[in-house]
């Protein structure tokens, strides 16, 4: 049997490293994929299958995209439930030896796109790990665009009850598990039932108890931020969290430096929410065809930027249970609430900060453009009248905000100085840097500059020169600058010229001195644009090292977000602040249904009253005939109570509210 030619030998040995994945296997300016992968993407993408000479005697099956639009085709590959493992070109071919060296730079999978136009602004993007060891389990979830990373341990008596839970709670693209986990095809089944989720068994052996490095490459805290010591105390969240971070190098191939902090919490702080009552109360999500419209967080929902309505979601899903901290965050929305100007005021401001969190992450992972570093500059830019504002707050979370807010004045400045203000998107095409940055790139550019006038000025020079009006100075990518005359006037071209290219109409030349201007030109654009990019690249590094900074600023902007979204809802749905504390007692007078009454027309919902306690009144019966209302009540008064519990206003003119499980 004949041998395989020497580049389909190097794509069948690295698709054998990636058995799971479509491999992307870059080949000039198209991504293609052969056998199978590629009747596979011809199929499901709908693509021309053809066929390349691969060594054999049948034609290799063949599909390809083109490299620039490789997102989109991912992206629907992804959604389709598949792996794509992308080979890149590391050498230019123009001056390889031999064969380009190729190798997969990164795989993309459900839980670790971090492309932009492919995410839910609003959404986090979370991969889970779960780690079984006999009947309990250990968690960690990671969004990889954020840095958002998460672990706990279950050891209640329905363990898997509640592990579904916590997966409802994330709703995560992709799931890892181990072996034992994965053998247990009715656990396996449970979860595939209730959740679209990718899910992949990964070796034993990546789920390891080396808790040490964790230890030494982690800041590791509870949910309260207070710094955990010994987290050997959590072995099932070291297993589970050693295993994601394991996935997450292989695929990702990069340092991932903006993952810096592991959050260790528990499910009892946090109100339980089984996955029934969240998806029968639509907290998040529509029952019926998972949309936004028609929930509770749809009614909240009126942040201003894409880092608050992620942390909304978080809130509506881990209601807490410590009356202390709802009563802190209820006197924040109170204040903002009754002081319209001062929430105006951060609104406005607030509308003009991107999503610095995901910026962060982009930074982190090298693959941050000009565009992205204006974006933090602008951003940044807001902080200090943001910080400005707050001065003037007086509870106390929003004096914690206020004093806890850095303004990042010096990256501000550090991107002012060195990027333009309307960057090309690719960081390899030159144009990034500021004059006045660099004496180098200055001087670059005005040859450059200066060379294109020298061209236009040749081009007049010799059109006197040799009579021949029509004449032109050209160039393209291929054969560079030249002169063009038409056949009627080649009688009037002097010795001097040296033909280059014969065209139907006419024929082109160059010269010895257009010959020099070129080399001028084009080594300087050439230097300029490598001396920019690193530029760039240092600037981008310099930026990167604060990442941690840039993190902890975008906590405190989202929050402050979502504290005035809530506070916007309540003066536009006329809700009053609940009194929490532990007596036990639910009180609630002429309440309302926070998402039918947004519904249904102005003043048409009928207001209830509801009271429950811990002694004689623990159970309400309630009665009357289909499509009365019974399950609308009862939904009522469960939201009402979330909403307290999330620290917000509640949909009633009294609202006396107990904190507890």
């Amino acid at each position: 049997m004949a041998e395989y030619s020497p580049m389909m030998q190097h794509y069948l040995d690295t698709k054998s490293k990636y058995k799971d994945c479509i491999l992307f296997y870059r080949l000039g300016d198209f991504y293609e994929m052969f056998f199978d992968d590629a009747i596979n993407v011809s199929r499901e993408l709908e693509l021309t299958l053809t066929g390349k000479e691969c060594g054999q005697e049948e034609r290799a099956p063949m599909c390809g995209v083109p490299f620039h639009a490789a997102e989109t085709y991912i992206s629907r590959l992804i959604s389709k439930g598949y792996k794509v493992a992308i080979c890149e070109q590391l050498e230019d071919p123009k001056f390889a030896k031999g064969m380009v060296k190729r190798d997969v730079v990164r795989v993309v999978t459900p839980g670790t796109v971090t492309e932009a136009n492919l995410l839910d602004d609003k959404k986090n993007n979370y991969i889970m790990s779960i780690y079984k060891n006999g009947i309990y389990f250990g968690i960690t979830v990671c969004d990889v665009t954020t840095g958002d990373f998460r672990t706990t341990e279950i050891r209640e008596k329905n363990n898997f009850s509640e592990l579904l839970d916590e997966i409802s709670k994330y709703s995560p693209a992709e799931i890892l598990v181990n072996p034992m986990m994965y053998e247990c095809s009715e656990e396996i089944s449970k979860i595939k039932e209730r959740f679209d989720v990718y899910i992949s068994k990964y070796e034993e052996d990546k789920f390891s108890e080396n808790y040490e490095e964790l230890m030494l490459k982690y800041k590791i805290v509870d949910d309260e931020e207070n710094t955990i010591d010994d987290i050997s105390k959590y072995m099932l969240s070291v297993s589970a969290t050693n295993a994601l971070l394991a996935y997450l190098l292989e695929t990702q191939k990069n340092s991932l430096d903006h993952i810096n902090k592991l959050i260790v919490y528990t499910t009892t702080k946090y109100m339980s929410l089984d996955i029934n009552a969240r998806r029968n109360l639509e907290i998040t999500e529509k029952l019926r065809d998972k949309s936004k419209k028609g929930t509770l967080l749809w009614v909240l929902d009126k942040t201003a930027t894409s880092m608050g309505g992620r942390l909304l979601r978080r809130w509506l899903n881990n209601p807490l249970i410590d009356s202390k901290q709802i009563c802190k965050r209820l006197d924040a929305v109170t204040e903002l609430k009754d002081n319209i100007i001062l929430r105006g005021d951060i609104v406005d401001n607030l509308k003009k900060v991107y999503d610095i969190e995901r910026l962060a992450g982009k930074i982190a992972y090298g693959s941050a453009n000009g565009r992205d570093l204006i974006s933090l500059k602008n951003s940044a830019k807001q902080l200090p009248e943001i910080k400005k504002i707050l001065s003037e707050a007086k509870s106390s979370m929003l004096t914690e905000l206020f004093s806890e807010l850095d303004t990042l004045d010096d990256i501000y400045k550090l991107i002012d100085k060195t990027i333009v203000e309307e960057p090309p998107i690719s960081v390899k095409e030159g144009g990034l840097i500021k004059l006045g940055f660099n004496e180098e790139v200055d001087k670059l550019k005005t040859a450059t500059t200066d060379g294109k006038k020298w061209i236009v000025q040749l081009e007049v020079e010799e059109r006197e020169k040799t009579g021949i009006k029509g004449l032109k100075v050209g160039f393209n990518k291929v054969f560079g600058y030249y002169i063009e005359v038409t056949k009627s006037n080649i009688s009037l071209v002097p010795d001097r010229y040296i033909r280059k290219q014969t065209l139907t109409n006419g024929e082109r030349y160059i010269t010895e001195e257009l010959k020099n201007l070129e080399n001028q030109i084009l080594g300087a654009e050439e230097k300029v644009i490598n001396l920019e990019y690193n530029i760039f690249v240092e600037v981008r590094d310099k930026i990167e090292k604060e990442v941690e900074r840039l993190q902890k600023s975008a906590e405190k902007i989202a929050t402050l977000d979502c504290l005035c979204s809530f506070a916007t809802v309540a003066d536009d749905q006329n809700y009053v602040r609940p009194q929490v504390d532990n007596s036990g007692v639910i009180d609630i007078q002429d309440g309302r249904h926070p998402v039918i009454e947004k519904i249904l027309p102005s003043g048409s919902f009928v207001q209830n009253d509801t009271y429950l306690d811990k002694n004689e009144n623990r159970l309400s019966i309630i009665t009357g005939p289909n499509m009365a209302g019974k399950s609308t009540y009862m939904r009522q008064v469960a939201l009402i109570t979330l909403m307290a519990q999330v620290r917000k206003l509640c949909a009633s003119n009294i609202c006396q509210n107990w904190c507890g499980r």
